[in-house]
């Protein structure tokens, strides 16, 4: 399969991008305290559950999707999705020294938050990254197994937003759910290589129907000079 690739600069410039999406996506969660997927969901969860920090539980949970994405994706993938979840970190801390929303309606959060965020995935997967953990794992069963990225992590998120049920009220789980609903949708229908690079076998097809147009269109030409000639010779006898 034929990959497009991108220099250092574009793929430093893009990550960047992404992650000033995600980071504005994830502060308007936390102003309404809506829940989040992925990783980070697993890790808020395990603050409910067990007696960890966030931070901590959230540096485990994504210590196999890192090896995962170290052995069986790239090194590359590996060091871009470090750049993006580093990047998200900081900026997340950072957003509201210079914004402040005094009101936001929960659903309009929901529905632009997640749609900030899934635009912001949606980038770093066209430049071999991710927000690591779920993240990791969605882009490495599309590329082996031809599964939808969006559809795999939409499955999961929804698992963890359900069983945050038995810790926060029922409204903001609903709401917290149409937010991954709209994350997700962006990247279920954008996030499809087929779309964009050649699928194996199509070259060659390709390739094998011109020359037989090519073919037939010498077969035409060699038919009509045949029958020009046949009727100057008619002509001149």
């Amino acid at each position: 399969m034929q990959k497009t690739k991108h220099s250092f600069i574009e793929d430093v410039f893009a990550l960047i991008s992404a992650g000033l999406f995600v980071a504005f996506g994830v502060y308007l969660f936390q102003s309404q305290d809506l829940m989040v997927g992925g990783a980070a969901g697993l890790a808020l969860l395990g603050t409910y559950a067990f007696d960890m920090d966030f931070g901590l539980l959230f540096f485990l949970i994504n210590l196999p999707f890192y090896t995962l994405a170290w052995t069986q994706i790239s090194k590359r993938f590996t060091i871009n999705t470090f750049i993006s979840v580093t990047t998200v970190s900081v900026l997340t801390e950072q957003i509201p020294a210079f914004v402040d929303i005094s009101h936001v309606n929960p659903f309009f959060a929901a529905v632009f938050g997640g749609i900030l965020i899934g635009v912001g995935m949606l980038m770093m997967f066209r430049h071999s990254s991710s927000l690591g953990g779920v993240g990791i794992m969605a882009f490495y069963l599309q590329q082996r197994f031809n599964i939808r990225a969006g559809t795999f992590q939409l499955t999961v998120d929804s698992c963890i937003l359900l069983s945050a049920l038995f810790f926060i009220s029922w409204p903001l789980v609903l709401i917290s759910i149409l937010a991954a609903f709209c994350l997700n949708m962006v990247i279920s229908l954008n996030h499809r290589p087929e779309r964009y690079f050649p699928v194996p076998g199509e070259d060659s097809s390709a390739k094998a129907k011109t020359e037989s147009n090519k073919a037939d269109v010498k077969r035409v030409d060699c038919n009509e000079h045949s029958s020009i000639d046949s009727e100057l010779r008619a002509q001149n006898g």
